[in-house]
């Protein structure tokens, strides 16, 4: 692959596969992946692959490396109540990926760390091609590592509750659900007050553009 006017290398798009299952089958047996080495497991998703809401999340934490699923320990719990607040089956309705598949480990007393660009560079592909398998209605983007992955951009204060029209899919960024629980509180300009009524906004999107159950 031709580098661009900048001299940069795009990332190389995985080979095709038939169905979604065969990709992740392959995705589960990489070892050449810049975090292959670092001793922790491939948490690719979770939820129903035919759904048209998809949130992407950042990377796996401890209890994700454990399970295998993304978004299973506090944050994920935390997600779930934020989805079923608007009717949401966090099972049925919404099929859950991340931006970088295995977990940074950390150094010192820090169990992991925050993906390097570098990592979220390489992982990019993989998440566009499980993005063309499932075709949701709405992705939904949680946290500046997701934004970063799909959208380019970082800043998720100022981006966040903005639709983006991304490759025909209505996009938005979100507060990553670990941030509402270090910002517990319930003032009207606080981090949860932000979510319920972007939450809201995509309830109302999600019935115009797939309908209510």
């Amino acid at each position: 692959m031709q580098p661009d006017f900048f001299g940069n290398t795009p990332p190389q798009r995985p080979p095709d596969y038939a169905t979604l299952d065969d990709y992740l089958a392959m995705m589960y047996e990489m070892n050449d992946d810049p975090l292959a080495d670092a001793g922790t497991n491939v948490v690719i998703c979770r939820g129903n692959p035919r759904a048209k809401l998809m949130i992407v999340g950042e990377a796996p934490g401890p209890q994700e490396n454990i399970e295998g699923k993304p978004f299973v320990g506090r944050a994920g719990k935390m997600l779930d109540k934020v989805l079923t607040s608007v009717n949401f089956d966090p099972e049925g309705d919404v099929f859950i990926t991340n931006s970088v598949f295995r977990m940074p480990p950390g150094e010192g007393n820090k169990t992991f760390r925050k993906p390097t660009t570098t990592e979220i560079e390489y992982y990019m592909p993989y998440l566009l091609k499980i993005i063309d398998f499932v075709k949701p209605a709405i992705i939904l983007l949680t946290g500046n590592v997701a934004t970063h992955s799909l959208l380019g951009k970082t800043g998720i204060t100022k981006l966040r509750g903005q639709w983006n029209d991304w490759n025909g899919y209505r996009v938005m960024p979100i507060f990553h659900p670990s941030y509402l629980l270090r910002n517990p509180t319930r003032a009207p300009d606080g981090p949860k007050a932000h979510t319920w009524r972007d939450i809201q906004e995509v309830r109302r999107v999600y019935d115009e553009l797939v309908g209510t159950a």
